[in-house]
């Protein structure tokens, strides 16, 4: 394997929780320790080869926009310095520079936070049958790829690893979590979009919709997990958009498109990948790091 990727970590004396489809998450006393590896999923299931560097572009990304949206919701982030870890983290200091970072314990909610600016995706297949974006009706006439007059909010629920998020209404969503708190969440998550779209633009990309999560810190709500990254999120080249026309695409949506057309019947085990499909999926990933933040992979 090339050097320096992470496909699995294996830290002795860390205690592990969880072993996610990207991420190894680690308990470290009154912290936890998210560790992003270059593991890389596609209809939630998990590829057998890794992306390298991928899990740096995801990590440093996430600590960007953590940073960024501060003013606006609490976050879970403390540090992303290891010299600033306990010191049982310090020995491991090479393989998690760059692709962790130690966070606060919250009680995740049981949904995930969906933003849709364009139609693209699920919401497209559902508006081609008819369907409603969890309750909101969209307006007849409208193309794939389009841009939706306001961003709409779709929540769905947070399935078990191997299995399919399901989408919900709002109304579903307030019986999950309590009306008030909804409401809170759908506001900020328009809120985070509008801001991130704006910013997203002047790198001369499109947010085209994105994924958050949430959870509760000691009564508080705050932002936890990834914050828009091309594993949460569709970018779409902004000098190639138009509406019916599909746009290029700086995020996983490339590496499904490739498995679609692959013959794989999108059941466990996944195919290996050709490296030009490993290539192309790593220069797509560190396209958006530098243009969004201007830092070289």
């Amino acid at each position: 394997m090339e050097q320096g990727v992470l496909k699995e970590s294996d830290f002795k004396g860390l205690r592990l929780l969880n072993r996610g489809k990207v991420r190894d998450l680690y308990e470290v006393g009154d912290y936890l320790l998210i560790v992003a590896t270059d593991r890389v999923s596609a209809f939630d299931v998990v590829m057998p080869d890794p992306i390298p560097g991928k899990g740096k572009v995801l990590n440093r990304l996430s600590a960007f926009w953590f940073r960024t949206m501060a003013d606006l919701v609490e976050n879970h982030l403390v540090s992303t310095e290891v010299d600033e870890y306990p010191e049982i983290c310090r020995s491991y200091k090479e393989d998690l520079r760059d692709r962790s970072m130690l966070v606060r314990k919250a009680v995740p909610l049981p949904v995930e936070c969906i933003v849709r600016g364009y139609l693209a995706g699920s919401a497209w297949k559902d508006y081609l049958e008819g369907r409603s974006q969890s309750g909101v009706v969209l307006p007849e006439g409208l193309k794939e790829f389009q841009r939706l007059d306001e961003p709409v909010f779709t929540p769905s629920t947070k399935a078990e690893q191997g299995a399919h998020d399901m989408p919900i209404s709002r109304e579903e969503m307030a019986d999950l979590v309590g009306g008030e708190l909804s409401r809170r969440i759908i506001d900020l998550s328009l809120e985070l979009y509008r801001r991130a779209s704006d910013i997203v633009r002047e790198a001369g990309l499109v947010l085209a919709d994105t994924k958050l999560e949430f959870g509760i810190l000691e009564g508080r709500l705050i932002l936890i997990d990834e914050l828009f990254t091309p594993d949460s999120s569709r970018f779409w080249s902004k000098a190639d958009l138009e509406a019916g026309r599909k746009p290029e695409g700086f995020d996983k949506q490339f590496l499904r498109d490739y498995l679609t057309t692959s013959g794989w019947n999108k059941e466990p085990p996944a195919p290996s990948l050709p490296e030009h499909i490993v290539r192309q999926t790593k220069e797509r990933y560190e396209e958006v790091l530098e243009r969004i933040t201007g830092e070289k992979p």
